[in-house]
């Protein structure tokens, strides 16, 4: 986004680690600031939002990208570790929409709304019921938001990724290989990637190039539409 000439506003609850990423972005002769928020704080967010906007003057596009994983089955899942996955994923994307479409209707500019998503946004697998029903309710927040925003010149969408060797993956595949008993091998390469026709990760270069595409797009043709980016792994 810097690159592509955006101010950025980079929101974390490790303050450390989204200060260091506004100076590599800074480096490079972009502007960015670094806001420290837990999502899904609503008093955080607020101020999170506020201050960015005070920070660099306006705000036209939210990457909502937030996540957090835990995996188990559903009859030993406590709800506890069920309401710390949704809270993360869900009830932070609607905080921070709400939080960021009061200053989009304030300012009456055009605005888009981007949520990662999932591939489990679309379908299940094992282990993952919590991040599996979040990522679906994030579906029903884009589309409403499509319908609500489209008034102010707000545009909504999600980006559904293939697995990404994040660090969110990376401690999935020592667990998965617990509770499933393969090797983590055989996790990565006959559950991850066995539905891919490439058996390749999906990468953080293609979901940014992804995020660049719909922020950039002229219309409101494509608002509340997800993509799916998975080499192959889910199509629609």
């Amino acid at each position: 986004m810097a690159r592509e000439g955006a101010c950025v506003a980079i929101a974390d609850f490790n303050a450390n680690g989204a200060a260091e990423a506004a100076k590599a972005i800074s480096r490079e002769g972009g502007t960015a600031v670094a806001v420290t928020m837990d999502v899904t704080d609503e008093a955080q967010v607020s101020a999170g939002v506020n201050g960015a906007v005070a920070a660099l003057g306006n705000l036209d596009i939210v990457v909502s990208n937030a996540g957090i994983q835990f995996i188990a089955p559903i009859h030993e899942l406590s709800y506890a570790d069920w309401r710390r996955v949704v809270s993360v994923h869900l009830d932070a994307a609607f905080l921070v929409t709400r939080a960021a479409l009061q200053h989009m209707y304030a300012h009456q500019t055009r605005g888009s709304i981007i949520y990662i998503g999932s591939v489990h946004s679309k379908e299940a697998s094992p282990l993952k019921a919590p991040y599996v029903s979040a990522k679906h309710g994030i579906l029903g927040l884009c589309r409403t938001v499509a319908k609500e925003g489209a008034q102010f010149g707000v545009r909504s969408n999600v980006i559904c990724p293939g697995f990404v060797r994040t660090a969110l993956v990376e401690r999935q595949i020592p667990e998965q290989a617990e509770q499933l008993g393969i090797s983590e091998a055989d996790v990565v390469k006959n559950v991850m990637l066995k539905g891919t026709v490439d058996g390749e990760f999906t990468t953080t270069a293609d979901i940014a190039e992804t995020a660049i595409f719909l922020a950039s797009f002229p219309s409101n043709a494509l608002t509340g539409q997800s993509i799916v980016v998975s080499h192959g792994w889910h199509m629609q």
